[in-house]
């Protein structure tokens, strides 16, 4: 389901509309999408430690770690294929916006990339 989702990102607040990821299929995200039918997708984790890939992403993702405050922790580019990815400190909200995707995706993407 789609909902709009309010974070800090370096002191300003963002508002995207996310599509939420149910428990049942965390672990699959973007994996065996389309890009062209990729949507920005949030997750919300109990285990703060958990890493992330991209194995069978076939397209590049902005992925934003979030703390319980909502306030950004990291943002990295994540290609394709790449293993053990994690942020700096542990977090709770996982915001994955596919690069150069769909319509929704791309009013993500130049939100977040426009500071």
């Amino acid at each position: 389901m789609k909902e709009p989702f309010t974070f800090n990102y370096f002191g300003r607040e963002v508002i995207l509309n996310l599509y939420s990821v149910p428990k049942n299929f965390e672990r699959a995200g973007l994996m065996f999408t389309s890009r062209k039918k990729a949507k920005p997708l949030l997750f919300n984790f109990k285990n703060p430690n958990e890493s992330i890939h991209s194995l069978f992403v076939f397209f590049p993702f902005i992925a934003i770690w979030l703390n319980k405050n909502k306030e950004v922790l990291d943002l990295k580019v994540i290609k394709p294929f790449k293993f053990n990815i994690k942020p700096t400190e542990e977090y709770e909200y996982l915001i994955e916006i596919p690069l150069n995707a769909s319509e929704e995706s791309k009013e993500c993407e130049k939100e977040v990339l426009q500071n």
